[in-house]
């Protein structure tokens, strides 16, 4: 299997050639081309745990799987809105991640739901992250460009909520506000995550509710 992102950070494109036989899982409407394939479409690890992710993830229960008839064969796919797409393997076995941010996947990976309580709530404004477990890797997406941070063990940092996009299981967090009461109202960044190592996480240097935040002065008012 060999793969590339073609027009990032902006308008990325995940281009992928397969050898018979191999096989890519993608969200479904995320199809740009494919070229000697089969498709199949089913539910994603079970009937129960697809209408959880769905209920709790906002995740569609139906996901796409295409598989080469020969080699040489092509799937290309894209996010629904403009940004960046990463590669990242499952190092640790496990991935937590925005719902909006998987695109695709390959290997023995079984994409559920990760409960994470008012944590989850007060971050991303939802209850639950998605949550890949296995051996492969997981092409994901994001507004803006993506950047990979690296924790040893130990290492901790603070980062915005909305900012953050995926993390590796072994990485701790906790959500707190911006500084004190002051900073909390005053300082334009509301809540953050302390996050501690070891771990990989995965953050998007733009996020989509900033973005419509910018645009509310030049839309029209009503009367």
């Amino acid at each position: 299997m060999q793969h590339e992102v073609v027009h990032s950070p902006a308008y990325s494109l995940l281009k992928v050639t397969l050898t018979e036989g191999e096989e890519i899982h993608a969200e479904p409407g995320a199809l740009v081309l494919m070229q000697g394939v089969e498709v199949k479409t089913s539910m994603q690890g079970g009937v129960m745990k697809s209408l959880m992710r769905s209920l709790l993830g906002g995740e569609s229960v139906w996901i796409n799987t295409y598989r080469a008839k020969t080699n040489g064969a092509r799937v290309w796919l894209s996010p629904p809105s403009p940004g960046d797409i990463l590669y990242l393997p499952l190092e640790s076995g496990k991935l937590l991640l925005q719902d909006r941010a998987y695109l695709a996947h390959h290997g023995e990976v079984e994409i559920g739901v990760a409960f994470r309580g008012f944590k989850g709530f007060l971050s991303e404004g939802q209850f639950v992250w998605l949550k890949a477990e296995g051996s492969g890797g997981i092409w994901m997406a994001a507004f803006g460009a993506l950047e990979v941070v690296e924790l040893a063990p130990g290492e901790r940092v603070t980062v915005d909520n909305f900012h953050t996009v995926a993390m590796d299981g072994t990485v701790e967090y906790k959500i707190r506000t911006f500084g004190g009461l002051k900073s909390a109202l005053l300082g334009g960044e509301g809540l953050v995550m302390e996050l501690q190592g070891p771990g990989r996480v995965v953050l998007q240097t733009r996020t989509e509710a900033s973005f419509v935040q910018s645009l509310l002065p030049f839309l029209p008012k009503e009367q």
